[in-house]
């Protein structure tokens, strides 16, 4: 069984090559997806499905070419912390962002089960204003 470190590692390395289905292989069904507030999707989402709904498909619509590069991936054990940057361009503003963020995972029993994001909120609203 692959440990947090892994899981998170194979849903970064997933999403460096837009394999969606790769991303949500490893996701619990009651996985807690925290987006924080201030963030376009702020929120808490329970499960693939709504981790897709709400975060992912909103992303996409608004912003092109939205990418997280994972910069450093850390080992916590039962946890595992990911540190990189955002980036996107706004449709409706035409604007780029480069924004930090940091990313706090949690997993047990070979699955995701937390997610919880830390980034530069006021920088995203720039962006989109």
């Amino acid at each position: 069984m692959r440990n947090t470190y892994e899981l998170v590692r194979d849903h970064y390395a997933a999403n460096d090559r837009k394999d969606l289905a790769g991303m949500l292989a490893d996701i619990a069904p009651d996985c807690r997806w925290t987006e924080m507030d201030g963030f376009p999707c702020a929120g808490t989402y329970v499960g693939p499905d709504a981790i897709v709904e709400g975060v992912f498909k909103p992303l996409g619509a608004q912003f092109e070419n939205y990418t997280f590069t994972l910069e450093r991936l850390l080992d916590a054990g039962d946890e595992a912390v990911g540190i990189g940057n955002y980036t996107a361009i706004h449709k409706a503003t035409g604007k780029a962002m480069n924004v930090r963020v940091v990313h706090v995972w949690g997993a047990s029993g070979g699955k995701i089960r937390r997610f919880e994001q830390f980034t530069d909120t006021l920088r995203v609203a720039e962006a989109m204003t």
